[in-house]
C-alpha cells in the first residue's frame, strides 16, 4: 500500500514524534509498503496532497493528537490510523475524559480545575497532590507535590504557562500502563522509574526505568486493570491503538489517570513493548494497524457513509 506517515508537528512533544515517526516509517517499509513521510503542521498540510491509501499519524500532543488533524483528515475523506476527531479531543483533554469516565462510574482520582482568570479559585485538594496541565502529554509540566508550598508553587507555574491547572489527588502505590490494540487490552506493565515518578526524562531518556510485566499484584487486580482500561477506551470511542495509565492504591484499587490515543512508538515505548510481549513484533504491528484503517475506510465508502 501507499502510506503517508505524518510526524513531527508543532507541539512540545515534537522531539518524541520525530523518533516515533522514523520507527514507523522504517517498519512500514520493511513490510513492503511504499511510504511517504511528511513533517506536517497547521500551516503546511502539503503532505496530505500526496496520493495515499492510508494516512498514519504519529504526532503526539496538540494538533496531531488533539483532534484538529483528525478533523482535517475526516473532512478530506481520507483513511487514517487511530481515533477519530471526537475521541481524540476527549482523550487529549484530561478533564473531559474524567467527566466521561465518572459518568460511566469508572474510578479516577479526585480532581479540581484552577483557572488563571478566576482569582478567587483556591485549591481544595491538599498535598500530597499532582499538578498538571489539562491538555499536555508525555508528562510535560507535571508536578508531584509533597507539601502545600510545593503545590502552591506548581499551581502558579502551570497557570502562568497554560492558563489552567488540573489538581489531582495523589494515589500512593504502583503505576501501571495498559496498551490496547484494536480495542483489546494487552498485558499491563508496571512502571518503576529511578526518579520520583514517570516524568518526561524517565519516559524517553532515562534507560534505568524498569518496565515489569510481573506487576507484583494479585491476578484479579491485574485483570481489573485490563477491564478498566478497555472500558475507559470504549467510553471515549477510541479505536485502533491507545495506552491507558492507571495508579493502584495501597488497597489494590485502580484509578484511571489518562489515555493516550497516539502513544509513543519510540524504541523504548510501552505499547510496542506490550504488543511484542503478546507476540506481535513492531513491523507486523504497524502493518496491521494500517491495513485495519484501510479496510475500515473501504467498508464505510461501500456503505455510503
Amino acid at each position: 500500500m501507499r502510506i503517508t506517515v505524518l510526524y513531527g508537528g508543532p507541539s512540545a512533544e515534537r522531539e518524541v514524534s520525530l523518533v516515533s515517526g522514523k520507527a514507523v516509517i522504517d517498519a512500514l517499509r520493511s513490510m513492503g509498503h511504499e511510504v511517504f513521510a511528511s513533517d506536517i503542521s497547521p500551516s503546511d498540510l502539503s503532505g496530505l496532497d500526496q496520493p495515499a491509501d492510508v494516512i498514519f499519524p504519529v504526532l503526539h500532543g496538540q494538533f496531531g493528537e488533539s483532534g484538529e488533524l483528525q478533523e482535517i483528515l475526516e473532512a478530506r475523506g481520507l483513511a487514517f490510523v487511530g481515533s477519530g476527531s471526537r475521541a481524540s479531543r476527549l482523550g487529549m483533554n484530561k478533564v473531559e475524559a474524567k467527566k466521561v469516565w465518572e459518568a460511566a462510574r469508572l474510578p479516577t482520582p479526585l480532581w479540581q480545575v484552577l483557572s488563571a482568570d478566576n482569582g478567587s479559585a483556591r485549591r481544595s485538594i491538599p498535598a500530597p497532590c499532582v499538578i498538571k496541565p489539562i491538555d499536555s502529554g508525555s508528562s510535560i509540566d507535571v508536578y508531584v507535590c509533597r507539601t502545600e508550598a510545593e503545590a502552591d508553587e506548581a499551581v502558579g507555574r502551570i497557570l502562568a504557562k497554560h492558563g489552567q491547572a488540573l489538581v489531582e489527588q495523589f494515589i500512593r502505590g504502583p503505576e501501571l500502563t495498559v496498551g490496547l490494540i484494536e480495542e483489546q487490552p494487552l498485558a499491563p506493565i508496571r512502571i518503576v522509574p529511578k526518579r520520583g515518578f514517570f516524568d518526561y526524562e524517565a519516559k524517553y531518556r532515562d534507560r534505568g526505568t524498569e518496565h515489569r510485566f510481573d506487576t507484583g499484584l494479585p491476578p484479579d487486580v491485574v485483570e481489573r486493570c485490563r477491564d478498566i482500561a478497555k472500558r475507559a477506551n470504549d467510553t471515549l470511542g477510541c479505536r485502533d491503538l491507545a495506552r491507558v495509565d492507571i495508579m493502584v492504591d495501597e488497597s489494590n484499587n485502580p484509578f484511571l489517570l489518562e489515555i493516550n490515543t497516539i502513544p509513543g512508538f519510540t524504541p523504548v515505548s510501552l505499547l510496542p513493548e506490550a504488543a511484542r510481549h503478546a507476540g506481535i513484533e513492531f513491523g507486523p504491528l504497524v502493518d496491521r494497524l494500517a491495513r485495519r484503517a484501510y479496510e475500515r475506510h473501504r467498508r464505510q465508502q461501500a456503505a455510503g457513509r
